[in-house]
This record gives structure tokens, C-alpha cells and sequence, in this order.
């Protein structure tokens, strides 16, 4: 089974904050990808604090859950094909695997649907302390920018991540995650 648990922190930028990260750190390789995300009727992943997604980034298409974890998130992670990627949006099934499985032990049963898209184009580089992603993400007529901080170990991760801000003279502003700011856009929220 393809598991990790990821520790990240996020703060969500201005496009001038966002530019000038990507000057001081000499960042001009930007990867993008697009994921697409899928949830019940009545959103119980949401209340699960889970999220579902099919990534596509270098022409390979990955299935991941994203749940809640002692610390941080627990991604399971599957690889997909086009056929099977279309199937899931026409018959709103899930192939079997270690997903499937996954949303299984959740307790859902439900059929998931296609909610929408959202492109990102990421920059990202390893520093000492972690790895550092800059996100701009596009989707439904909006767009953010978004700086992540992965680490393997949170208290220290979340000292280098408050560093950082203070180093950048970024203020420090609540980020929730991607899929919860496509969600609130689809509401008219956000």
C-alpha cells in the first residue's frame, strides 16, 4: 500500500509575496498540475475531514485520499489510467485498490462525484528545514497564492516555518486547504 503521513504548513500569500519568494529563491522551474476532486452528495469526506483527488502532473494520473492523522495528514495514493479516470466521472465508482479500500474503512458507500478542477503551478525547492512549495492555483474564475512547508518532524517544522515568515516579512494568514477553497468558491464563499 502507497501511504505516507505528510507534515505540512501553509500560509496563503499575496501575488507580491509570492514573486518575491520565487526571486529569493531563485525559483523559475514551474511544474503545473491539475487536480480534480470528488466527494459524496452530502459531502462526507468533508465531514470526515478527508479529501479525494485525482492529480495529473507529467501525464500520469494518481488517486489520493487525504485524511486526518495523529500529526498532520495520511495520504494513500494509488496510480490510475485515463479509463479508469473517466470511469470514475461517469459512474462516480472508485476502482479497486487501496483507496477504494481506504474510503471504505471510512464508512462511506456512497457514490463520489466530480466537484470541478483546480490548476496549480508550483514551484518548489528543499531548504534545510524542509521542503518549500509556492502555489498558484487557478479555479473557477478565482485565483490564490499559497506557500507550503513540508517537514518531516511538526515542533521543529513549525519553528523553521514561523522563521521563514518572519525572514520574508510575510505576515502570517490561515490557508486552509485546496480543496476546501475550491469547495467555498463553488458556494460563493472565499
Amino acid at each position: 500500500m502507497s501511504q505516507e503521513v505528510e507534515i505540512e504548513f501553509k500560509n496563503m500569500l499575496t501575488k507580491e509575496e509570492y514573486d518575491n519568494l520565487l526571486d529569493a529563491y531563485r525559483l523559475t522551474d514551474i511544474q503545473t498540475q491539475t487536480n480534480d476532486y470528488f466527494d459524496s452528495k452530502d459531502f462526507l469526506l468533508r465531514e470526515k475531514g478527508a479529501a479525494l483527488r485525482v492529480r495529473s502532473k507529467h501525464d500520469k494520473l494518481v488517486l489520493t485520499l487525504k485524511e486526518p492523522a495523529s500529526e498532520g495528514l495520511l495520504e494513500t495514493h494509488q496510480a490510475i489510467t485515463v479509463a479508469q479516470f473517466d470511469s470514475i466521472k461517469t459512474t462516480n465508482q472508485l476502482p479497486d485498490g487501496d483507496v477504494f479500500d481506504q474510503i471504505k474503512n471510512l464508512g462511506i458507500h456512497s457514490p463520489l462525484f466530480h466537484l470541478g478542477s483546480l490548476t496549480t503551478h508550483r514551484a518548489e525547492v528543499t531548504i534545510d528545514s524542509g521542503l518549500l512549495v509556492l502555489d498558484h492555483s487557478e479555479y473557477l474564475d478565482r485565483e490564490d497564492y499559497e506557500l507550503e512547508f513540508e517537514v518531516k518532524e511538526y515542533e521543529a517544522g513549525k519553528r523553521a516555518f514561523h522563521s521563514l515568515l518572519h525572514n520574508h516579512h510575510i505576515p502570517e494568514r490561515s490557508a486552509n486547504n485546496k480543496i476546501f477553497r475550491f469547495f467555498l468558491a463553488t458556494q460563493g464563499q472565499g
